[in-house]
């Protein structure tokens, strides 16, 4: 262990914790837990009379007594779209995935401002501090990638923003979309796209302290063309970056690959030189074996978004083949998406969701489970990051980015195994705190770095009137033959 700097007050001591979910490479399970904190950083952890005496006589900043509760890694998003913050509960829940986006999603987009989007993002974000989320990927700004590097930092939560971008325009354009939008959103061609997305890396990664990170982000699927799929890997590898782009997120969206291009779109981005692992794959629920295959070869990874699915009808418990990848050794990480596809940005609901799904439809109890589910949100996410060097396990070393559970909540009375109760039994409702970068930014009754009532005042504000303007009403289509 490295001692704590006293004597600039910056160390902080958790001790007497009942128990603290570590998700190394072991899975240890501590008990009578004392976490050691300097900064930032984490510089001690295990049973706390073992950490006492690793420390000494070394004086310590701050002194938190932990008995009654219990702690986690951080949990990482690594799916989300925090610019539809503001759209929760205005789409039907009779939409498949395709007519969600070209119909519903892309209007209200359409008229989302630079002020929409900044509330949005704080809005996002402190719901994901109250459920014990400090690291999400964002798929992409409407706007500028700096609105939401912005906001997030000043929240003080973790995140990869990046630019929304796509270079394939429908033939006609629907209705809702407006020109504005199209504009900025659909560029030219894929070299012009890759220029406007290098431009927001170089601006944006490493803010706020290294912090906020900004990846070559694209929308995928048929609004981009392969050129751009594979252009913008090779672009992040330049960079030395991530991508993240949504793929095979439906068997309809396959279906209509194979209809062009006679193979399904991850097969296809593959044959084209465009995996890598620095990728991560939104969804893909309708993949081959081969495909599979392919992402355990190349290093892929993927974002699985279980409420999503659940709520377009993907079919991840029909056709998804997600206990396959990680069988493989595919990082498969678990993402909220955004609210209107998924109702909320709750990771943690994620996990208890993902630790079940397949074992009931399969018929088969191994399934999943606890101990990956939790891996998943965690040290899994971070490995698709690129950030498992920092993040997404308590370890010597790692940032102290952690959720404390309160024990004396009805969900942990009694319960004997920590780690069966956090996924079946807990809810963000037993969450006491969450740390972000040793700084303690919900405290169990508000996020401590914005005013939540006026903040929430202005969401919904701002929505209703991004819901008139959208024409987002009874009349708009349920169905779509966009890029058919």
């Amino acid at each position: 262990m490295t001692k704590p700097d006293a004597a600039a007050g910056r160390s902080t001591l958790i001790e007497h914790l009942d128990f603290a979910l570590t998700v190394d490479a072991g899975d240890r399970v501590l008990h009578d837990a004392a976490l050691l904190l300097d900064g930032d950083r984490i510089v001690d952890i295990g049973p706390t009379d073992d950490v006492l005496a690793r420390l000494g006589d070394t004086a310590v900043g701050e002194r938190i007594d932990g008995r009654g509760r219990g702690v986690i890694p951080g949990l990482i998003d690594t799916h989300v779209h925090l610019s539809e913050t503001l759209s929760r509960a205005v789409f039907p829940d009779v939409l498949s995935t395709r007519a969600w986006v070209f119909h519903w999603a892309k209007p209200f987009y359409a008229h989302v401002d630079d002020q929409d989007e900044a509330v949005s993002v704080r809005l996002g974000a402190t719901e994901m501090l109250r459920s014990g989320t400090t690291c999400f990927l964002d798929m992409g700004a409407q706007n500028d990638a700096g609105l939401t590097a912005r906001a997030a930092a000043e929240i003080g939560i973790r995140g990869i923003v990046g630019r929304h971008a796509a270079d394939r325009k429908p033939e006609a354009i629907p209705p809702g979309w407006s020109q504005e939008m199209v504009d900025h959103h659909f560029f030219p061609d894929h070299k012009v796209a890759l220029e406007a997305l290098e431009d927001s890396v170089r601006q944006w990664n490493g803010h706020a302290d290294g912090r906020i990170r900004c990846w070559v982000n694209i929308e995928g699927k048929e609004p981009c063309s392969l050129e751009l799929h594979v252009g913008a890997r090779d672009l992040a590898e330049r960079l030395g970056v991530g991508t993240t782009y949504h793929i095979a997120s439906s068997i309809e969206e396959s279906r209509v690959s194979e209809k062009k291009y006679g193979r399904w779109p991850v097969t296809r981005v593959a044959e084209g030189g465009g995996l890598g692992s620095n990728l991560v794959l939104a969804h893909a629920v309708a993949l081959t074996d081969a495909e599979v295959a392919r992402l355990a070869e190349h290093g892929t990874s993927v974002a699985f978004c279980p409420s999503t699915s659940l709520k377009l009808a993907k079919g991840a418990t029909a056709i998804g083949k997600y206990p396959e990848m990680i069988e493989a050794g595919v990082a498969v990480g678990l993402g909220t998406d955004g609210v209107s596809a998924a109702g909320n940005l709750n990771l943690h609901r994620q996990v208890h969701l993902v630790a079940g799904l397949f074992k009931d439809a399969r018929l088969d109890p191994t399934l999943v489970g606890a101990r990956k589910a939790l891996r998943m949100a965690t040290v899994e996410g971070a490995k698709a990051l690129g950030w498992d060097d920092e993040i997404g396990s308590l370890e010597p070393g790692k940032q102290a980015d952690f959720v404390l559970f309160d024990l004396d909540h009805h969900e942990w009375t009694p319960y004997s195994d920590p780690l069966q109760a956090l996924v079946w039994s807990a809810s963000a409702a037993s969450i006491a705190e969450t740390w972000v970068a040793g700084r303690r930014l919900y405290d169990g009754t508000r996020v401590t770095t914005v005013d939540e009532p006026a903040l929430r005042a202005e969401a919904r504000e701002r929505a209703a009137s991004i819901v008139r303007k959208a024409g987002l009403n009874d009349d708009v289509p349920v169905t779509t033959t966009l890029y058919d």
